[in-house]
């Protein structure tokens, strides 16, 4: 199973849990869970962060491969210029 871990920023919405353990083989699968588990966390808001797996940030994750023992990081986005 995957681990996703969350953010302090994400925390709040995670009741202060850090991390999740997910059955999940792809990206919107992890999400669906992720959703599911936390009411305050909206498909729409992890959309718009990016998204480490296993140390690597996916630009466009929608259709990644989650392995059994994979990381999954949320980053806020930063933007620069």
């Amino acid at each position: 199973m995957a681990k996703v871990i969350f953010s302090s920023e994400l925390q709040r919405f995670t009741g202060g849990e850090t991390s999740l353990v997910v059955r999940a083989t792809n990206y919107r699968e992890l999400v669906d869970e992720v959703v599911a588990r936390y009411e305050l966390l909206q498909k729409e808001e992890l959309a718009k962060m990016a998204v480490a797996i296993d140390g690597e940030i996916i630009h466009d994750p929608f259709l990644e491969s989650v392995s059994a023992g994979s990381e999954v990081h949320f980053l806020f986005r930063i933007s620069g210029g």
